[in-house]
């Protein structure tokens, strides 16, 4: 097994961390009051106790990108985890034929990879849906001559558990440490990919920024005439409403005939 040198992951976390510096600025510029109001909770908002329209913009503004940004980072942490695998064990991602991540035989098994951002990724449904790809990308692989052990993982890029709760009977969930670990066989990888990962952050953040003050400068002017009443107090009605009203039924289409 190669060892997988601090020089190529620094190149590539270089070439493609300004992917997602680029995708979290032009998400921002997209973003449009109505749409990030509409898919925030209105309750939780008003439980915080938000008195006004720029706090509460900036509340619902921060709720938002965060749950972008997570989405942003595991892509590119995605795409990186293949990266490792593939320089450490020749593995192959986003395999033809099944819905897998990433495939890689190590110490005489076929490995079928899952990737996910964190531990906490996903519903029962979805955890089922995972179970049904491991399933199908088996049966595809043992339709072929030679086949290995086959083992199936899900892979998470950050995060912990105990050993004794990995063994999930159809598959291992590994997490942090020892996901990154896994892939690279390097127990120290999990470290040695933090600090490639903050290149310039600081100069990129700069102009997320300056972008940030001036959309919720916009959201607030905007929000003051649509969800405020003459005394520029909050009309938590429409916000719930705008929220959580059911849309209009729409009326039987008659038949011509």
């Amino acid at each position: 097994m190669p060892a997988v040198g601090q020089d190529e992951i620094t190149r590539y976390v270089e070439k493609h961390i300004p992917d997602f510096h680029s995708a979290r600025l032009e998400s921002l510029k997209r973003l449009e009051l109505l749409k990030v109001l509409g898919r925030k909770n209105p309750y939780l908002f008003k439980a915080k106790g938000l008195t006004t329209p720029r706090e509460l913009v900036k509340a619902v503004l921060d709720a938002f990108l965060s749950s972008q940004e997570e989405t942003m980072i595991g892509a590119f942490l995605e795409g990186l985890a293949i990266f490792v695998a593939e320089m450490a064990y020749g593995a192959h991602g986003k395999s033809i034929g099944t819905a897998m991540d990433l495939e890689l035989d190590k110490n005489g098994k076929r490995y079928f990879v899952a990737i996910k951002s964190g531990p906490n990724w996903g519903n029962s449904r979805q955890i089922a849906k995972m179970r049904d790809d491991f399933k199908a990308a088996k049966r595809i692989y043992r339709q072929n001559p030679n086949t290995l052990p086959v083992e199936c993982v899900n892979g998470c890029c950050y995060g912990k558990q105990s050993r004794k709760s990995e063994d999930k009977s159809d598959y291992v969930k590994l997490c942090g440490q020892r996901f990154w670990e896994f892939i690279s066989g390097d127990p120290e990888l999990y470290i040695k990919i933090v600090e490639p990962i903050g290149h310039k952050a600081k100069e990129r953040n700069q102009e997320f920024l300056e972008q940030y003050e001036v959309v919720v400068d916009r959201f607030t002017e905007d929000f003051r005439k649509n969800f405020c009443d003459k005394n520029n107090r909050i009309s938590w009605d429409k916000i719930t409403k705008l929220a959580c009203e059911a849309p209009p039924t729409k009326p039987a289409q008659k038949n011509s005939n």
